[in-house]
């Protein structure tokens, strides 16, 4: 029998996923849409439901000198509008979203869809940034992007929940997000692109490249990355051809309503050699 439980506090919520599995409803947004009926009748939950929205204790944003730290149950306005937010999420949640979604979805909720055309993802695989998990036994925490596994499909226990966003503190000079899309927001991408890079005197000491909606996951490799830090500007647009290169193995796109394979790979290796010769 399906039932639901509206959790009032964080103890409640992880007794409640002990004692049985949830689907976990925190904006719902997605939720709604997975679960929605075309005839018009309500909406048909395939299991027990347990609402976190009103847990406060999972509402915030904070920081210390090297982390930032987002509870689970903050909403997409709310870190849009916190000057401890990064540039790139900044970015990336304004056109990801009108603001009627924004002042509903969370972070977690986009985080455990695990969608690859998620468009928030790009930032926290881009960052490095970590998930925290808590159930009534235990607490850990993952990379979001060893977290998720695949096309909605995350390493999640039935008794877990994301309680936490972790995103390292980082400083750089250029910061990039593309989405292409039919509508600037709430449309879901055909792809899209975040790109971060921190130059001084003329090198790159770091550079991070993301992409979405172009395989099962957000592609990031950090192996190619690492391949021209220490180069000049000068010198990596020289070698962009050859990050392309680098790069096409991976893009590995898919025919769908949205959009065809042929294009969103050569728009995403585009959007590459863009950024590249922008810095």
């Amino acid at each position: 029998m399906v039932k639901s439980v509206i959790a009032k506090t964080h103890q409640q919520a992880l007794q409640a996923l002990h004692d049985r599995p949830h689907a976990i409803v925190a904006g719902g947004t997605d939720m709604l849409i997975q679960n929605r009926s075309h005839t018009g009748m309500a909406i048909g939950y395939k299991k027990s439901v347990l609402y976190i929205n009103l847990i406060e204790s999972l509402n915030y944003i904070r920081d210390d000198e090297n982390h930032i730290y987002i509870g689970a149950n903050t909403r997409l306005e709310t870190i849009l509008r916190s000057n401890k937010t990064p540039a790139i999420l900044k970015k990336i949640i304004y056109e990801m979203a009108s603001p009627a979604i924004r002042y509903t979805a969370t972070l977690a909720g986009n985080i455990a869809n695990a969608s690859p055309a998620g468009d928030s993802l790009l930032a926290l695989y881009a960052m490095d940034s970590l998930v925290e998990i808590q159930s009534v036994k235990q607490t850990r925490k993952l990379l979001v992007s060893d977290f998720i596994q695949g096309v909605r499909k995350i390493d999640l226990s039935s008794d877990e929940m994301i309680t936490e966003i972790i995103i390292p503190k980082e400083q750089f000079t250029c910061v990039s997000f593309k989405k292409v899309a039919p509508r600037q927001s709430d449309a879901i991408s055909k792809l899209s692109f975040a790109g971060l890079a921190r130059v001084k005197n003329g090198i790159i000491e770091d550079i991070r490249i993301a992409l979405g909606a172009v395989f099962i996951t957000v592609v990031r490799h950090r192996e190619i990355e690492e391949k021209y830090l220490g180069s000049t500007i000068d010198a990596i647009k020289d070698q962009a051809d050859n990050i392309l290169k680098d790069f096409d193995p991976y893009i590995k796109p898919i025919d769908d309503q949205r959009s065809n394979r042929h294009y969103r790979k050569q728009v995403a290796l585009n959007l590459i050699k863009d950024f590249i010769i922008q810095l």
